[in-house]
């Protein structure tokens, strides 16, 4: 993750225009124009050998002759002049440029040219062909925008520099304001993730909306994404489709986008479609907490809008409210007798302030109702806008009851006047009821993010008991054949080896051997099935590799001999290797599924669930996760489904065994993190009743290159949690057990760190501290484990937390700060050695090369076990009371 000099970008003091002109339509001139005209306070210089002032300023010739070493570089000059510019700049000591500039390109070599240029003295570059930045707070435009942006608490990342240029003026006319907005280019140095990575610290922003073509660095994005979701709303539009073909029935179905709005979900983001909802999913989530559970109670006096309502949030996987007698009385005291006596609450036509004040309170005081939504529709009975200001007057903080209150006062001529007075009392509301469905839907969406995003799966306790080693031998004997494809039997073989149930196949040679198979097996069961073994022919049933419900030896081995005729019909080259017999499992109530996995070009290894059965692609009934899992995102994938719902039961058919799909899930996901060979899997059908869950049929594809790779796969881009680091150790008699910390470890450290000493908070932040907000221990329990690691002691007996031991890397994952404490009354135990041990075992583990602390010089007891552990301690020249520790873990 690399913000290594961001800063200078982030917060200049001084800007040099490289290619500033005078010229009327050029682009240098509007970009200092903007620059200048904007207000920014720092020193602005413009750099043009054709000029010797601009707009009254001394215009300089190049980048050495400047006054002093600018923050930040606008560059607006011709593609082959922006290495040399970024090479002149670095040298002088400017740290960070924005390259306006197109047609650097790989092709060309300017784009390469530009980064090698940059590279030796740490030169950071935004875009290029990019439209520029703005920082609303220090009235910096750096760009060729139009307008200006107004200051505000909303990032704008964008790919596009027209999509910038568009909401920046729907957000004027709107009131919406800015902390930043980047427009990223092509973004040959800084990319999303490494705004993400700023912005998530930056107080000045509430919240971040983001417009994605691409994602160049997966893995650095999710890193980034996930640390910036918990602590902040994050909204993303990403367009584009792409479909890809594969030889599995999930490769088919796991395109691209869906991966990444799997992606985006894992990641905490919200995902929207239009440009316009960015900024409603914004609003509604910085004013509002996430709901685990959406029942809607509405209040309108119009029919026809409260049942579009109801369509739209119905859509959208939003429940209605079922109000309780106790609720029916008071609307029934309150209402005429006309009114709808159900939820939505019409109040009629004529309704009053009064009628709604009512109503509203009604249905927010029941038990059973989540969020609100109230809906005006201009009569000639009542008042629009003292409805409004009606309502606005009961609601606080957009809330009534504690309850989201979205309203939507339909019109434009009346009802805009209404809105305007909501929104002046901080109430939302919306032109359209679609609009205001969709809003309280994005609390639940991001609901189901946020618990994505906290989640840390851990080996699945079925996982923990897999063969690996069989698994592994399988993989071995293809690979040596030459072989991407396992036949049916190696596959389940495969499977099976991570407990997920299979029936018992005979593999046969020839139709006779069929024959003698199926005569053994029927002596136990009454039908058995017959399939094509090929090497060549992934998907059997599509040449009729596949015989049901045979009943007798001679049957099987007709099936057999029928099988080989059609395969050399209809694919006269491929391979017969064979023929696989396997009982018909007859299970009436159970309900076909897939479950597989798929490598997208972009995220890695995707997990899918949905509707199995030949018809898979046609009835596209299915849900997308990125691995690792456990039972509650392999749940989310289930429910997501229409499948999902049938598997609960309906009519008389039993709720399937839902622990034993959930296992299987599991154990796929724990495949695919052991095995980075694995390209593409997929078991269709599996058979799920309440009797459990059985693979009737799967498919492995592998790259041989890979069967000796170690686990974890390295192609995740979400680090599975470490659990090889948990342990247990005995201090005196006391038990305690050492693990990475855990988001869920965020309750722990309230009473921790009540019980550790003013002067022991000192000694661990260097300083005084008294106060620990929710956002900062939010940050300290909740890390993406690519980039850092803390390890918790918790006391066996109790599981109180006893002591912490903390790694951050840096940029280039080969320094690492590291940082500890302990509870004061645990202290003189051998806790703290433990735990720096601890650290220093994953630093050397992990490929850190160094561990630095900064140590308070009068905080002797740790100078002195840093000592003991063969840290060099030296003073800081700029404040001698304090110390820099130094442990080298490898050779410079």
């Amino acid at each position: 993750m690399t913000i290594r000099n961001l800063e200078f970008a982030w917060h200049p003091k001084s800007v040099a225009v490289f290619g500033a002109s005078t010229r009327q339509g050029s682009v240098g001139r509007v970009v200092f124009e903007n620059i200048v005209q904007g207000g920014f306070e720092g020193e602005i210089w413009p750099v043009n050998p054709k000029y010797r002032q601009i707009v009254g300023r001394p215009c300089y010739r190049q980048a050495q002759d400047l006054p002093g070493i600018p923050d930040l570089s606008v560059i607006v000059t011709p593609p082959a002049t922006v290495p040399a510019i970024i090479r002149e700049l670095g040298n002088k000591g400017c740290k960070a440029a924005v390259v306006i500039t197109a047609g650097l390109t790989p092709e060309n070599g300017l784009r390469q040219a530009m980064l090698d240029a940059a590279k030796p003295n740490l030169f950071r570059i935004i875009g290029p062909n990019t439209l520029g930045l703005m920082i609303p707070s220090l009235k910096l435009n750096a760009s060729f925008a139009h307008k200006s942006a107004r200051c505000g608490g909303i990032a704008l990342l964008s790919q596009s520099g027209a999509v910038v240029t568009a909401l920046v003026d729907w957000a004027l006319d709107n009131n919406v304001g800015f902390s930043h907005v980047v427009s990223l280019g092509e973004m040959a140095d800084v990319d999303v993730g490494d705004y993400l990575d700023m912005l998530a610290g930056d107080p000045a922003t509430h919240a971040i909306l983001m417009y994605l073509e691409t994602i160049p660095n997966p893995r650095k994005f999710m890193s980034a994404a996930r640390a910036a979701a918990r602590l902040k709303p994050v909204v993303a539009i990403k367009s584009g489709r792409h479909e890809q073909a594969a030889a599995t029935h999930t490769g088919a179905l796991a395109g691209g986008d869906r991966a990444v709005s799997a992606a985006f979900r894992r990641a905490g983001v919200l995902r929207v479609e239009g440009l316009l909802e960015l900024f409603d999913a914004a609003e509604t989530m910085a004013n509002f907490a996430p709901l685990q559970q959406i029942r809607v109670g509405i209040v309108t006096n119009g029919g026809g809008a409260g049942v579009l309502a109801l369509d739209e949030l119905l859509d959208r996987r939003c429940d209605l409210a079922k109000l309780s007698s106790a609720t029916f009385d008071r609307l029934n005291a309150c209402l005429p007798l006309t009114w709808s006596r159900a939820n939505p609450v019409d109040i009629i036509g004529d309704a009053p302030p009064s009628r709604y004040v009512d109503a509203i309170q009604a249905v927010a005081d029941d038990p059973g109702t989540d969020a609100l939504m109230v809906l005006n529709c201009p009569t000639g009975l009542a008042s629009a806008t003292e409805a409004a200001a009606a309502v606005g007057a009961i609601a606080h903080n957009g809330k009534i009851n504690g309850k989201p209150v979205l309203t939507c006062w339909l019109g434009e001529n009346t009802a805009k006047d209404g809105r305007r007075i909501l929104q002046n009392a901080g109430t939302a509301s919306f032109g359209t009821t679609a609009e205001a469905a969709r809003a309280v839907c994005y609390l639940g969406d991001w609901s189901r993010a946020q618990t994505a995003l906290m989640r840390v799966p851990s080996t699945h306790d079925d996982a923990s008991n897999a063969d690996r080693d069989l698994a592994r031998s399988v993989f071995r004997q293809v690979a040596k054949e030459g072989r991407s494809m396992l036949t049916e039997p190696e596959a389940k073989t495969v499977i099976a080896a991570y407990r997920i149930p299979t029936p018992k196949t005979v593999v046969a040679n020839s139709p006779s051997e069929v024959g003698q198979a199926a005569a053994t097996m029927l002596l136990t069961t009454e039908k058995v099935v017959v399939k094509l073994l090929s090497k060549d022919i992934s998907h059997k049933s599509d040449i009729g590799g596949v015989v049901l419900d045979v009943g007798s030896s001679a049957a099987a081995k007709n099936a057999a001999e029928a099988i080989y005729r059609r395969v050399r019909t209809a694919m006269p080259g491929a391979s017969v290797d064979g023929y696989s017999v396997q009982p018909m499992i007859i299970r009436k109530q159970a309900l076909e599924l897939i479950l597989g996995m798929n490598r997208d070009p972009i995220f890695g290894p995707v997990m899918l669930f949905g509707t199995g059965g030949v018809a898979v692609e046609v009835l596209n009934d299915t849900a997308m996760a990125l691995p690792p899992l456990d039972d509650v995102l392999a749940g989310d994938m289930i429910d997501s489904t229409r499948a999902g719902r049938l598997l609960a039961g309906f009519r008389n058919r039993e709720p399937a065994n839902r622990a034993a799909l959930l296992a299987a899930l599991n154990s796929i996901s724990q495949l695919v993190v052991d095995f980075r060979c694995i390209t593409s899997l997929d078991i269709n059908p599996v058979l799920v009743d309440a009797d459990g869950a059985m693979a009737l049929d799967a498919r492995i594809q592998i790259d041989p290159a890979k069967v000796e790779e170690p686990s974890p796969n390295a192609d995740l881009v979400i680090r599975p949690y470490p659990a090889k680091w948990e342990r247990s150790v005995d201090f005196n008699g006391m038990q305690y057990s050492f693990r990475p910390i855990k988001p869920t470890d965020f309750s722990l450290y309230p009473p921790f760190l009540a019980q550790v000493s003013q002067g022991d908070l000192r000694f661990r932040f260097l300083g005084p501290r008294k106060t620990f907000p929710d956002q900062m221990l939010k940050r300290l329990t909740q890390l993406d484990y690519d980039r850092e690691m803390a390890f918790v002691a918790i006391e066996a007996a109790s599981g109180k937390l006893a002591g912490i031991s903390r790694l951050s890397c840096d940029p280039d994952h080969a320094v690492a700060e590291y940082a500890l404490l302990v509870r004061t009354d645990l202290q003189g135990k051998g806790l703290g050695w433990e735990l720096l041990r601890q650290i220093i075992d994953y630093a050397r583990a992990d490929g850190i090369a160094k561990i630095e602390g900064m140590i308070l010089s009068e905080n002797r007891k740790m100078l002195a076990m840093c000592r003991e552990f063969g840290f060099a301690i030296e003073h800081v020249a700029e404040d001698y009371g304090l110390c820099v520790a130094t442990l080298m873990l490898k050779s410079p």
